[in-house]
């Protein structure tokens, strides 16, 4: 079978490659207004770009009548963002979060969510995720009429305690139980893992030469 995704409309093109490209991260971004007003809202177009300085990029999108959204406009207007990691402890208040409450409305206060502030940047991060990555906007591009992706540095983290091993810097990942995006209404839980330690040449030589011994 192939697909020539060129050849789709723009909401056909999002539902093959959401529905292939899975599952993503889900970063709850919390910005500020110039005028200080706050703004929650979940992304599933998001990951981590790299490090040296510590990348993330998100993809964001207008509303479907071609306005411009809150976390876009802040974004652009302000430079200023944190991305709150998602687990399975506030995947319920996340989906709140998307929904498109009139303006007067916070949605952090409809998803029982705490905003505190941040160290480095003015948008206020979510007390209860796990993790919080306080970000910087490097820049932000425009890829279609109604799409940006912002690339952004990672200034500043907040973790929850018990998550990190100080001296390792490795991931309780039982302790972590972070939550995935899948398509259409669907996510996943990571708690069925299996490990795969990648090989050196010489290592997959052995493997190779048993295999073929069998």
């Amino acid at each position: 079978m192939k697909i020539d995704i060129r050849s789709l409309g723009a909401n056909d093109q999002y539902k093959v490659m959401s529905s292939v490209v899975v599952p993503r991260p889900i970063a709850l971004v919390s910005s500020r207004s110039p005028a200080g007003i706050d703004n929650v809202a979940p992304y599933s177009l998001f990951n981590m770009f790299g490090e040296d300085p510590p990348v993330v990029i998100l993809g964001l999108q207008d509303h479907h009548d071609r306005r411009i959204k809150d976390t876009t406009l802040n974004i652009v207007e302000t430079g200023e963002y944190a991305i709150n990691l998602v687990d399975e402890g506030i995947a319920k208040a996340m989906n709140i979060c998307a929904t498109e409450f009139p303006e007067e409305i916070n949605e952090a206060d409809m998803a029982g969510l705490t905003l505190a502030p941040c160290d480095l940047v003015k948008a206020s991060r979510v007390v209860e995720a796990p993790v919080t990555l306080e970000c910087k906007r490097i820049a932000v591009v425009q890829v279609a009429p109604q799409r940006k992706i912002a690339i952004g540095e990672v200034v500043m983290m907040h973790m929850r305690d018990g998550l990190m091993d100080p001296d390792t810097l490795r991931i309780d990942i039982e302790a972590y139980k972070p939550v995935g995006r899948l398509f259409a209404s669907l996510y996943t839980r990571t708690r069925d893992r299996f490990e795969m330690k990648r090989l050196s040449y010489d290592d997959w030589l052995k493997e190779n030469r048993a295999s073929n011994q069998e």
